[in-house]
């Protein structure tokens, strides 16, 4: 993609308040203090916007995890967190909340140098959402209770039961580099308005959020031991984290790959666990739609983030009579989502998160011309000082055998197919390992509720893409993940249910 106007990708000063939290000292936050590890070792941090490094974090030994974990079992069992009256348990949550929007600015920022992400989706998406959680979560803290059931083989009068809705106890959370501080906050919040108490650990690339949210935490009151926040490689602190005797329960988002890995290691002790996984979502667009409208909202789900998103639209099918028109319009749209630096104002698409993850992506698109794919928009990176940014990307005349068509990018890229009929697209939307979400774009209501019952997706999305909220259950089928989160449903993921039968 040649830029008409030539864009200056120079990363901006960091405020004052970001600058004190780059300055730190790379500690862990453990039973309410922060403390050093029992190793030496660091890990970089890079601004994606510059490939420059910013801060270090610590590389969790495992003796850091088990004296982290040993720190959540001791404030599970002895009560100090799950005993609390639920009203003082969601008093501090949404202390937590409160916090969260009095540091927004600081918050936003810190996530944008992180993960590359505009420091202004960050403020309206991430940060707003971080806080969201915690005051949903804190209404569900006084919520939670069992029932009275009356037996059904047993004569009237006889037995009393009833159920109790218990905490599962202590949890390991291990959250991606794509949203770290509202993954962070996902996570954390059903687990104590449960009672649990939690290890946190998020991904080695992008922890500076939920370090500072550590601090949030702390200066609301959560008892020592009840969060903990360590930092490390998936393959040594994930590892151990999942593994360990004492963890009860596991939350895991991130790639199919390394769910499969973490769900058989906690099989081994039979851990609960909860799993968020990849995807490869369609996009249906019918041919009544309104191509002005609908074609921004379709490049909105696919370029929003970068592309690295779980539930990203990365495969567009649009009927054949108005094909032509939507990518055009979604063409149209390349000034709007042309990468910039994560502090300029002007951005709504940053660079991607790595050097690792911009060789990835740059490598599926290479993959897909050498198979035959056509670029109409972008397919290369614009010129930048050391910045991991690709262009936004357009794929036509591609095939479902392809690479780019079956497999999880996480970048900038969206295939485009035509369809003809309505049973078609629907088989060709399904026919994926994943089942995460989808969209259809229409303005036939029927026709979208028809389409949805069809579609093998935990999500399905009526024109618009990617509206998370709290209230609503989010969870995968298929390869997709395992359970749900947000919701009662991912409330109840953290709870326990124990029948009790007295004899009267």
């Amino acid at each position: 993609m040649n830029e008409v106007t030539t864009i200056n990708r120079t990363q901006r000063e960091y405020s004052p308040a970001v600058k004190a939290a780059l300055a730190r000292a790379p500690q862990l936050y453990i039973n309410g203090e922060w403390v050093d590890s029992s190793g030496g070792a660091t890990i970089d941090v890079e601004d994606p916007s510059s490939g420059k490094v910013i801060a270090q974090v610590v590389e969790a030994t495992d003796k850091d995890i088990d004296r982290a974990v040993a720190a959540a079992r001791t404030a599970f069992d002895d009560g100090r967190w799950r005993e609390l009256p639920p009203i003082a348990r969601e008093k501090i949550m949404h202390k937590i909340a409160d916090l969260i929007d009095a540091h927004a600015d600081e918050l936003a920022e810190l996530e944008a140098i992180d993960v590359g992400k505009p420091k202004g989706m960050a403020g309206v998406v991430d940060v707003p959402g971080a806080a969201a959680h915690f005051r949903y979560m804190a209404g569900w803290a006084g919520k939670i209770g069992g029932e009275t059931q009356a037996p059904y083989s047993m004569p009237g009068g006889m037995m009393f039961a009833y159920t109790l809705k218990e905490p599962v106890g202590v949890c390991a959370q291990i959250v991606p580099w794509n949203f770290p501080l509202l993954m962070a906050c996902l996570k954390i919040a059903p687990a104590i308005a449960a009672g649990c108490t939690t290890v946190l650990k998020p991904a080695e690339q992008t922890s500076l959020t939920a370090l500072r949210l550590a601090d949030l935490i702390h200066e609301a009151g959560v008892p020592a031991g009840v969060v903990n926040i360590v930092t490390g490689y998936g393959h040594t602190a994930g590892d151990r984290m999942v593994k360990h005797p004492d963890v009860d329960k596991v939350a895991f988002t991130g790639s199919t790959e390394i769910g499969k890995l973490i769900n058989r290691n906690a099989t081994e002790t039979l851990k609960h666990v909860t799993l968020e996984l990849g995807g490869k979502s369609p996009v249906v667009v019918m041919p009544d739609v309104d191509v002005a409208s609908t074609a921004p909202g379709v490049a909105g789900a696919i370029f929003f983030n970068s592309g690295q998103v779980c539930v990203a639209g990365s495969r567009l099918y649009a009927h054949k009579s108005v094909f032509d028109q939507v990518v055009e319009g979604m063409a149209a749209t390349a000034d709007f989502w042309a990468p910039r630096a994560s502090l300029d104002p002007e951005g709504h698409m940053g660079p991607l998160v790595s050097k690792e993850q911009h060789e990835r992506v740059l490598g599926y698109i290479d993959a897909g011309k050498r198979d035959g794919a056509s670029v109409l928009m972008g397919g290369d990176a614009p010129a930048s000082d050391g910045g991991y940014y690709v262009n936004p990307t357009i794929l036509t005349d591609v095939n479902p055998q392809m690479s780019v068509v079956r497999e999880e990018i996480f970048g900038p890229v969206v295939v485009a197919q035509r369809f003809e009929d309505l049973d078609e697209v629907v088989r060709d939307a399904n026919d994926t390992q994943y089942g995460l979400a989808a969209g259809v774009w229409t303005k036939d209501v029927s026709a979208l509720h028809k389409i949805a019952s069809k579609l093998k997706a935990g999500t399905v999305w009526g024109n618009c893409h990617a509206m998370i909220d709290p209230a609503l259950p989010f969870g995968g089928y298929k390869e997709s993940g395992i359970g749900h989160e947000q919701g009662r449903l991912g409330l109840e993921a953290y709870l326990e249910t124990k029948s009790v039968l007295i004899k009267l």
